[in-house]
């Protein structure tokens, strides 16, 4: 099975922002680190997210994502 990691920075009316896709987990979860980090007080208090997601196909992966190998 194919596992594909997804990194999504999503604003409060969930309009991506920045999107990472990924095979590798622990580039994943570091990337997903650094989104969060990133996010000012301000971001979080208006509700932006950074989500952590797996698909099992590139064909799952929004169209604007940079694909990390």
């Amino acid at each position: 099975m194919l596992i594909i990691w997804v990194n999504e920075l999503l604003d409060p009316g969930n309009l991506m922002h920045a999107c990472i896709a990924t095979r590798s987990e622990e580039l994943a979860r570091e990337c997903h680190e650094s989104f969060q980090q990133h996010l000012s007080l301000e971001q979080q208090q208006l509700g932006w997210i950074a989500s952590l997601r797996t698909v099992e196909s590139w064909d799952d992966v929004p169209v604007n994502s940079l694909n990390l190998a």
